[in-house]
């Protein structure tokens, strides 16, 4: 059949390469999507994709994106209803800074090709740091 129909996992699909938590939503030829989160003081690697990009709609708590393109940088806070676009070669990483975990629904374009996809950069903040 053609149509796909799903309920969002409770249960920890993969761990991403960044260390966040994904739960896989769907696939298509065209793209992807799945559920991301990261907990309470969570601070992700930061990593460059390949060949992807993505779109990131927030459902919940607050955190700060941080990406750099070509000279570009900035550093955003989210939160409900915040939207981030992370283009091709981007350098990015993203914490909590809430109480309650940082979710989030990526549309993958094209879909995941796989872990190689990900590649680490230097982060802008420290692993471990709360500021």
């Amino acid at each position: 059949m053609q149509f796909k129909t799903k309920e969002l996992n409770q249960a920890v699909d993969v761990i991403a390469p960044d260390g966040s938590e994904i739960r896989l939503l769907a696939e298509m030829p065209g793209g992807s999507a799945v559920h991301c989160t990261l907990p309470p003081g969570g601070i992700s690697k930061a990593v460059r994709h390949r060949s992807i990009e993505e779109i990131w709609f927030f459902l919940s708590g607050k955190g700060e994106v941080w990406r750099a393109l070509d000279g570009d940088s900035e550093c955003v806070p989210v939160c409900a209803n915040s939207i981030v676009t992370i283009p091709i070669g981007t350098h990015f990483q993203f914490r909590n800074t809430g109480d309650s975990p940082l979710r989030f629904i990526i549309a993958t374009m094209p879909p995941w090709p796989g872990e190689d996809e990900a590649v680490r950069v230097r982060d802008y903040w420290p692993l471990g740091s709360t500021t």
